[in-house]
């Protein structure tokens, strides 16, 4: 491959840390019974079974980052590293239109209390998680242990069942680590199936997270803006700062870093017809430093909704067919 040309914001950013080549082989922790497809990640918190990426995608993959990081921090507490795309263009729709087809999805319901009055929401767009917080890890068999000492944690450390990172994820999460020097334990996906999903402004700046906390960002599929803001708090001089747009295009990648969390806020708006109702998928990595973070995750993005997945037929997500055999958020246990 040619050389890339040195760019001003590249020559005067931190270097980042040495990529490695990942092979297709590589995956995550897996509890695979015998007899279990060997080409596929599963565990026994997974409905059912997901496929490993093909050869071809993993091989292409390697060429990630497929442009320079253009860093944004024009304005007060500004942190951004923004790639016009990470994910090489050859495979950015065969990844896209996989992960969609392959992984399980939720539409999550909760109740907030404002107040005295209970509020019902209905999470407008498809979600699914993966990891666990810096306290515990996987085993080989899949067991979540503590970090620390390889024990089993005790059954009553979380109401939820931790999930490891499929091979069809990690890989990704893995190359991000290495070109970025960033660590991540936690991948979110969130599905937008048409114009009318969305999210609404808000910042990743949980205590969970840490002080300073950075996020990748992918986008695949269809362009959608990503609006920013900064909070309005007096001592920060919000109104000497401007909103900001970033058209977030198939194979985009957005690392948000510093200060970036605590003082800005967020949005994926709602946008009528066009490239929008062809779908979008967002994976974002993240690091949880302690339990609580976990338990939001799983809470607020598997919760006790049933499984979805994509019907290519009808070019929608549908209810799985094997629903009886799922497992709820509240249902936790782990292997014996």
């Amino acid at each position: 491959m040619a050389k890339r040309p040195q760019t001003l914001d590249a020559f005067f950013a931190p270097p980042p840390a040495k990529r490695a080549r990942v092979e297709a082989s590589v995956t995550s922790h897996e509890d695979q019974p015998d007899g279990a497809q060997k080409d596929a990640s599963s565990h026994y918190t997974y409905p059912f079974a997901l496929p490993h990426l093909p050869p071809a995608i993993c091989e292409t993959l390697n060429f990630a980052p497929a442009t320079e990081g253009r860093v944004i921090n024009d304005q007060p507490d500004l942190d951004l590293v923004y790639f016009e795309p990470y994910i090489p263009k050859d495979i950015q729709r065969e990844l896209f239109e996989f992960l969609r087809r392959e992984l399980f999805f939720y539409r999550v319901k909760y109740s907030i209390k404002r107040g005295p009055t209970e509020t019902q929401i209905n999470t407008p767009r498809f979600t699914t998680v993966f990891g666990v917080d810096v306290t515990s890890r996987f085993d080989d068999d899949g067991r979540v242990v503590d970090a620390t000492m390889g024990g089993p944690v005790p059954k009553s450390t979380y109401k939820c069942d931790p999930r490891p990172i499929p091979q069809c994820v990690d890989l990704l999460r893995t190359l991000t680590e290495n070109a970025t020097g960033c660590k991540f334990n936690f991948a979110l996906v969130n599905y937008y199936s048409s114009g009318n999903d969305s999210i609404s402004y808000h910042s990743d700046d949980e205590k969970f997270l840490g002080p300073e906390p950075a996020i990748a960002s992918f986008t695949l599929g269809a362009k959608r803006d990503f609006l920013m803001k900064h909070k309005p708090t007096p001592e920060n001089h919000s109104s000497e700062t401007k909103p900001l747009k970033l058209p977030l295009a198939s194979g985009d990648m957005i690392l948000m870093k510093g200060l970036t969390q605590s003082r800005w806020l967020h949005s994926i708006p709602k946008r009528k017809g066009g490239e929008a109702d062809k779908g979008r998928i967002n994976i974002t990595f993240r690091r949880a430093m302690v339990k609580a973070g976990t338990e939001n995750y799983y809470r607020y993005n598997v919760g006790d909704g049933e499984v979805y997945q994509w019907d290519e037929s009808r070019r929608e997500m549908r209810p799985w067919a094997g629903v009886a055999g799922q497992r709820s958020y509240s249902s936790a246990s782990v292997p014996a």
